[in-house]
């Protein structure tokens, strides 16, 4: 049996006073919300904080709201929640299909979205989400709220920009015309890590030509967005030859590595593939957007 090593336990009642106790702990205090990341690490004992802060009675965090031009997700919205929501799906389709092959309902009912971004795993599907969808993180601490992109929230495998006594609190996610989003994922049984993703979200102009367009990729060891993508289509109209090409420059971008899920050339091969399939359907959900 795996068993954490011992901790205490404070349950905070607002976001400020859950910041006041990680500064009050110190550096060996965490947050916990649906726990299916931090808790398992706890098992393994890759993790040991000495206090574990509950925010999970922090209702003002859990929110799905338009607000004019923007989508607003409070950072305790539960996977289920986010699959659920109408505006969701309509509006950001890219996270709607993320949502489904997340783990499974056990899981999707628990976690949260700031859960899943603030643990920046390589292979956690919303953070690619996130990137190409141009998301801001909202961050809370004792001196008030900052807004970081997400190209700059996540520092590394396992680090983010959210400071040990500051909390994430939510992420905002810009609303655009003409716009289509997908997600497609490859695993090796239903609900594990991927073995590669891929999410593109595009706008079109009025003449049907890429008015902008970014890809991203997951668990293939590539940071944020890949640039040289967003240049070859901007401008252009959508072919299944541009997308061939998008794909294998994503191909030659990603730095996989041999492992349980698969060798190297494997890994290339459903980015290239991938990549095509996602820029197929976000240009196809972008052409729907501007007929409706």
């Amino acid at each position: 049996m795996q068993i954490p090593a011992p901790f205490d336990y404070e349950r905070a009642s607002s976001a400020a006073n859950a910041i006041d106790l990680l500064q009050r702990h110190g550096p060996e205090a965490r947050v916990v919300a649906g726990g299916h990341s931090l808790l398992p690490m706890m098992k393994l004992r890759l993790a040991r904080p000495e206090w574990l802060i509950d925010i999970n009675g922090l209702a003002d965090l859990d929110f799905i709201k338009v607000d004019g031009d923007t989508l607003r997700v409070g950072a305790l919205t539960r996977h289920t929640a986010l699959l659920e929501s109408a505006d969701v799906a309509r509006l950001f389709p890219i996270i709607t299909d993320a949502e489904k092959v997340i783990a499974d309902p056990v899981v999707r009912n628990r976690g949260t979205i700031g859960g899943s971004l603030c643990q920046a795993d390589p292979a956690e599907d919303l953070s690619t989400v996130c990137d190409v969808l141009a998301a801001v993180a909202v961050i809370q601490g004792a001196g008030g709220q900052r807004s970081v992109p997400m190209a700059e929230f996540h520092r590394g495998p396992y680090e983010s920009a959210v400071a040990q006594n500051e909390l994430l609190v939510e992420i905002r996610f810009p609303i655009r015309p003409r716009a289509g989003s997908a997600y497609e994922k490859v695993e090796r049984r239903v609900g594990d890590w991927a073995v590669v993703a891929a999410g593109a979200a595009v706008t079109l102009t009025v003449d049907g030509r890429l008015a902008d367009a970014a890809v991203g990729l997951t668990a293939v060891g590539l940071d944020g967005t890949v640039p040289e993508i967003a240049e070859l289509l901007r401008g252009q109209q959508p072919s299944e030859d541009l997308f061939a090409a998008a794909g294998a420059i994503s191909a030659t971008a990603c730095r996989p590595v041999e492992d349980q899920r698969g060798p190297i050339d494997y890994k290339r091969h459903l980015a290239d593939e991938l990549t095509r399939r996602v820029l197929r359907l976000a240009c196809a959900r972008a052409a729907q957007a501007q007929e409706g």
